[in-house]
């Protein structure tokens, strides 16, 4: 308990500046992990969200599972994906992203 009491009067006087000084770094580190984490994230984000509202009928598609296939039909929050001729599934939209090798490809 003693040594909790002498850390607790152990603080930097008024008017040494050391506040801003030991602050500046965590600003820094604060500052990088905006524009390399969070930045390209909500980019990620916005683009995948614009994909799935842009979805249309003939769209070739992949789920996140690896399935790929065409739109056949697009609902509120759901998707009919045709995989074979004759195959049809419906999946959330959230469980898509854009086939690659296919973008324009209809």
């Amino acid at each position: 308990m003693n040594t909790l009491f002498l850390l607790l009067q152990a603080t930097p006087k008024e008017g040494t500046g050391a506040g801003w000084g030991q602050l500046l770094p965590l600003f820094l580190i604060l500052l990088v992990f905006y524009f390399f984490f969070i930045m390209p994230q909500t980019k990620k984000n916005k683009a995948q969200k614009k994909f799935r509202e842009g979805l249309q009928k003939g769209d070739k598609v992949v789920t996140i599972g690896g399935i790929h296939g065409k739109v056949a039909e697009v609902k509120e929050k759901t998707v009919v994906l045709e995989i074979a001729p004759t195959l049809k599934i419906t999946i959330e939209k959230s469980a898509l992203s854009v086939d690659t090798e296919s973008v324009g490809q209809k």
